[in-house]
This record gives C-alpha cells, sequence and structure tokens, in this order.
C-alpha cells in the first residue's frame, strides 16, 4: 500500500508502519522506529504527469518492502518553493530524503533507477533497524524522530523572499523620497528664473505706460507687444515644469491622457525655437531646420507634443558646446508616419546606455552633479508612445547625439 499525503500534512512513524501494510503490528516495528523511507515525486502540469504517477505507484506495489515507506506527491506549480528548497533542475524527479543521504533520482528510465537503488535502501533501513535494536538491548531511549520539515522549509524561503521584496520596495520608496527632495529644491531654483523675467517684463510695461506721453504711438504698441509676448512664453516654460514634476510624481504607472488633433509640425516647431532663441544666442549655437513645405499633418496633442520638442531641444543645448550646431528636422517616412530628428554635436552618449536614458530618475554619471530630474526623456517616451509612435537615440561619444520619434499622420 502506498501513503499518498499532501505535502503539509504531518508523518511519523505510526503512518510509516501503517503506510508499510495497513497496520502497525502487521508491520512488526515499534511505532518510534526510524526505519522507514520516505520519497517525494515532483510532478508539473504536463499531460504525462498523471501516467508516471501510475506507473511509480504500481512499480512500488510490486516491490519487495520490509520496511515502512511514504511517498508524497508535489506539483511544483502550486508548491514552487518546494522545488526551489530542494534545488530541482528538472521534472518528474523522484527524491529520497530520509533516511539521509539525501538522493535524487531523474530522467525518462526512473523506474528503472527505482528498481536498481530499492535494494539498497532497504539495506540502509535494515542498517538502522539493527541500530535501534542495539539501543533497546542497552537500555537506552530512542531519540525521537527527526525528520526535517519540508514545510517549515518552504516557508522560511517564500519569508526570506518575502523579506527580500520589502528591502527593494523600502528601497525604493527612500529612491522617491529622495527625488522628490531633489525636486524641490531644483523646482525653487529653476522657477526662479522665469518668474524674475516675467516680473522684470511687468514692470517694463508699467513704466513704459507712465513714460507713453513720451514715446512715439507706434513704438509704445511695439514694445508692448513684445513685452507681453515675452511674459506669456515664461509663463507657459513655467507650466511646463510644473506638468512635467506632477507627471513624475504620479509615478509610471498613472494614466496618462492625450487630447489628439490634426495639427501642422512646422508651427509647433518655429515655437519651440522662439521660446529657446535667447539660449541659442547666449552659446552662439548655429541651429538649422529642414521641414519639407508639402509636409503632411499629424494626429498629436499639441501641448504634449510642445513639451516632447522642448525636453529634446533642452538638452540638445544643455550637451552642445559653444558655438556648436544644432539640427532639426522633419521626414515623411512612409505613409502613416512622420519622423521628427533632433541632433547636436555635444557630448553624446554611451551605447550600453541608449535604453536605460528614457528610464524614469536615470540620469548619466557625468551628470550627477548637473541640474535636473531625470524625468525629461522618460517623459517623452511615455507621450510618444501615448501616440502610438517610438522614440530613440543614435549616438556616439564626443560625437553628438541625434533623438528620433514617430507621429502618427493624420487621415
Amino acid at each position: 500500500m502506498v501513503n499518498y499525503f499532501h505535502p503539509r500534512s504531518s508523518f511519523n512513524a505510526e503512518n510509516a508502519a501503517i503506510a508499510a501494510n495497513g497496520n502497525p503490528e502487521e508491520a512488526g516495528k515499534p511505532i518510534c522506529s526510524e526505519a522507514f523511507l520516505q520519497l517525494l515525486m515532483f510532478v508539473d502540469k504536463r499531460p504525462g504527469s498523471h501516467e508516471q504517477i501510475r506507473l511509480l505507484r504500481k512499480s512500488l506495489e510490486t516491490l519487495k518492502t520490509d520496511f515502512a515507506f511514504d511517498l508524497q506527491i508535489i506539483d511544483v506549480g502550486e508548491q514552487p518553493y518546494l522545488a526551489e528548497h530542494f534545488k530541482l533542475m528538472a521534472t518528474p524527479c523522484l527524491l529520497k530524503i530520509h533516511p539521509s543521504p539525501r538522493q535524487m533520482l531523474a530522467g525518462s528510465d526512473l523506474i528503472a533507477q527505482l528498481e536498481y537503488w530499492w535494494v539498497r535502501w532497504q539495506l540502509s533501513l535494515e542498517e538502522l533497524w539493527n541500530k535501534e535494536q542495539s539501543q533497546l538491548a542497552n537500555h537506552e531511549i530512542a531519540a525521537p524522530i527527526s525528520i526535517h520539515s519540508i514545510t517549515s522549509a518552504a516557508e522560511l524561503i517564500k519569508l526570506t523572499d518575502e523579506v527580500f521584496r520589502l528591502k527593494q520596495e523600502k528601497e525604493h520608496l527612500q529612491e522617491q523620497l529622495k527625488l522628490k527632495d531633489r525636486i524641490i529644491a531644483m523646482l525653487a531654483h529653476d522657477l526662479r528664473n522665469p518668474l524674475t523675467s516675467v516680473s522684470l517684463a511687468l514692470e517694463t510695461l508699467e513704466a513704459t505706460d507712465k513714460q507713453k506721453d513720451n514715446l512715439l504711438l507706434g513704438e509704445t504698441s511695439s514694445l508692448k507687444e513684445n513685452i507681453v509676448k515675452q511674459a506669456r512664453r515664461q509663463i507657459r516654460i513655467i507650466d511646463r515644469m510644473i506638468a512635467d514634476i506632477l507627471q513624475a510624481a504620479r509615478g509610471t504607472n498613472a494614466q496618462f491622457h492625450i487630447q489628439p488633433q490634426k495639427l501642422e509640425l512646422k508651427p509647433i516647431c518655429d515655437d519651440v525655437l522662439v521660446q529657446l532663441e535667447d539660449r541659442f544666442q547666449a552659446k552662439s549655437l548655429h541651429v538649422e531646420t529642414d521641414i519639407p513645405v508639402d509636409l503632411p499633418c499629424v494626429y498629436a496633442d499639441p501641448e504634449r507634443l510642445l513639451q516632447v520638442m522642448m525636453n529634446l531641444l533642452d538638452n540638445a543645448v544643455k550637451y552642445t558646446p559653444e558655438k556648436g550646431s544644432i539640427t532639426i528636422s522633419i521626414l515623411h517616412r512612409t505613409a502613416h508616419k512622420v519622423q521628427v530628428s533632433i541632433c547636436d554635436n555635444g557630448l553624446g552618449i554611451p551605447e550600453e546606455n541608449y535604453q536605460k536614458i528614457f528610464e524614469d530618475r536615470f540620469r548619466l554619471e557625468r551628470d550627477e552633479l548637473k541640474d535636473g530630474y531625470g524625468i525629461g526623456l522618460a517623459l517623452c517616451q511615455r507621450i510618444i508612445r501615448a501616440h502610438y509612435g517610438q522614440i530613440w537615440v543614435d549616438s556616439a561619444e564626443q560625437s553628438g547625439s541625434c533623438f528620433h520619434f514617430t507621429l502618427p499622420v493624420y487621415k
């Protein structure tokens, strides 16, 4: 009779005796005996597993059994921690865990291996039995059966993994807190410049109003228009910065909304270039554009697209040396896609970081001391993917970078 226990059920010598012949007395061994065989068979969900179990049980029923044995069937899918504990490499697998030493049988000839080793296992059990008899003859108290709890070992592995997972989660939360602290500090610094520009623009406008009697009407109107335009431009920069930070604070799993519409790319490109004109001039950068006149409209969210263009051009300005060059080109790549490329002749990006730079909060080692949040490219990727497009980089260290992204053509 083969006893068929669940992995979590308890096992003792009485069970072992019953497993042998259905009755402890028929087993002919004391109930406290350690002379029994404990086997585990690991299987998976493959269709042939039931047939393998049937053949194993049939073989055990025909083998000569002088001592009790217990067979437990374990599905590795339901008990993965047991498979990890015993370091299994394949299934089906028959594991002898008592008496020691532990032994593993596996392969297509599993039944033949069992029949070969069965006699040797019985001999090892007989040695245990003789040892027990000697202890009884000398009036020694037999030590209690000590079989390692399989379930406890599996639970220990599971708890260890849970502790590891919690440590990782803790580290992730600590990184997020550090990021938010850094963002707050940088936000206070970065918002000061555009706010100062707006403040100066409005003060100039106010002073102009007071002196309008001393200026020609046309000159006053033109000056006011430029000042208001500059103030609105700086406000949009502030709004974009706040939007980027709020989007990063929501995390990568936050729902991302876009409002696509029929859109011409040239006006968007021109708008970005005007907003960054002062920065281009400050570094004496040469900026070229290559935008075909017959470029089709795209289906995109104008505000989100402006964010992408601003982020990519902001990076291009940051990493391009003085008197360097930046090129913006747009190509009608296929009947369904338009490709935008922003290239510079700056520091470039190591090839091993081509994918990492689009990860949230990733920054190159050389940039650790520079201003920035490490969220710009990750945000760009989310925006482009929301438009069912792609974004990637071609680069070489000290030879510049080209960032490309695609957008759907408006049909």
